[in-house]
């Protein structure tokens, strides 16, 4: 297959400082993009954690992986607009400006919790953003990549879904999701605009600040505290780490075969709430488990096939739970001993159990 090369490539990531975003922008330029990161910080990032006006758990820790974040990015000559993308005049400036080739749409409010609890913000901040990038690019870029979510399925009817899967998502965060991939997909049959829809699953890796599934299991192993699973622990999830779904990424980014289409990017193989539990008492020996109902609008998952990301772009997912979630796990244990069991930790404190070791002075 013939690879599109990276280097000098313009590429914009809306949404970009966060999880996700910030360990794609540093990949891309490790291979010689030309990355740009648009981000307002106000989203699950920044200024959400430094406001005192919201309650956030382990709000100093998070703040310092932020400012980890935002360290990696400025030492990778990665430039940094800070700008809220639903204002379209100014994003329409902004893409102008940088002139990219790609625009990768992260931007979002990437939880289902909070999406259910405020629909109107979850639709500001993630169907609006969205639409305004599309706008912004449909006359200008050769390849508009969109973030979507394994939440679009609803529950999985069988074990496993595949692309093709009837989507039937539930609740507001999988309907806005689903209605984003419906909306690129006119941008391209309106305008022509090459596209590739992304479905992830179940992320997780070194600074993340989401409260996903594994950081809160770790977290409250850290304190001492009860591991709360939701369910009876048989629920599965395509649990994917980072490094993973980055690479999977770079496939779709360098690869002509990517263009309309739609992609799982996950491991490609479920695991029970159960085990994933197990493997963080093993690592923290008397941690506490307990059982509590989960909610009615999550979803009954399991496996997404990555097998058309295998066949048309080259997907090799090499992270399964035992290697990935035990690295994340030994990550957090380092990061709490630099800080005296988090007790000690600033919002001015960047720790050095926080950054890669190439990135630490």
């Amino acid at each position: 297959m013939t690879l599109i090369p990276f280097k000098g490539r313009r590429i914009a990531l809306i949404g970009g400082a966060g999880f996700i975003g910030h360990n794609l922008a540093l990949r891309l330029r490790a291979l010689g993009a030309e990355v740009s990161i648009i981000d307002s910080l106000m989203i699950n990032n920044l200024l959400t954690f430094a406001s005192t006006a919201t309650d956030v758990p382990n709000r100093d820790i998070y703040l310092d992986m932020l400012n980890a974040r935002l360290i990696l990015l400025r030492q990778a000559g990665i430039p940094l607009f800070v700008q809220d993308c639903r204002d379209y005049n100014a994003l329409s400036k902004l893409i102008a400006r940088i002139d990219p080739q790609v625009v990768v749409q992260l931007a979002a409010v990437a939880h289902a919790n909070k999406s259910n609890k405020d629909p109107y913000s979850t639709f500001d901040h993630s169907f609006r953003t969205l639409e305004n990038a599309l706008d912004c690019s449909r006359d200008r870029v050769e390849h508009f990549i969109y973030f979507s979510s394994s939440m679009v399925y609803g529950h999985f009817r069988t074990g496993t879904v595949m692309e093709d899967t009837q989507c039937e998502p539930l609740g507001i965060y999988g309907a806005l999701k689903f209605g984003g991939e419906k909306l690129v997909i006119a941008y391209n049959q309106a305008f022509g605009l090459p596209y590739t829809i992304i479905r992830p699953s179940a992320l997780y890796g070194e600074r993340c600040v989401s409260r996903r599934v594994g950081q809160i299991f770790i977290e409250s192993a850290l304190r001492g505290d009860e591991i709360r699973v939701l369910g009876d622990g048989s629920d599965r999830l395509d649990f994917t780490y980072i490094d993973d779904f980055v690479n999977g990424m770079l496939c779709v980014l360098e690869n002509e075969n990517s263009r309309n289409q739609i992609f799982n990017i996950t491991y490609g193989e479920s695991r029970s709430l159960g085990n994933m539990a197990d493997l963080v008492r093993e690592h923290f020996p008397g941690a506490r488990v307990r059982y509590v109902p989960k909610d009615n609008l999550t979803p009954d998952r399991g496996t997404l096939c990555v097998d058309k990301a295998r066949e048309l772009i080259g997907y090799r997912p090499e992270w399964p739970l035992e290697r990935g979630f035990v690295k994340y796990i030994q990550w957090y244990k380092h990061m709490y001993a630099d800080g005296n069991g988090g007790s000690r930790l600033t919002s001015a404190t960047v720790l050095p159990g926080m950054l890669p070791p190439e990135a630490r002075q």
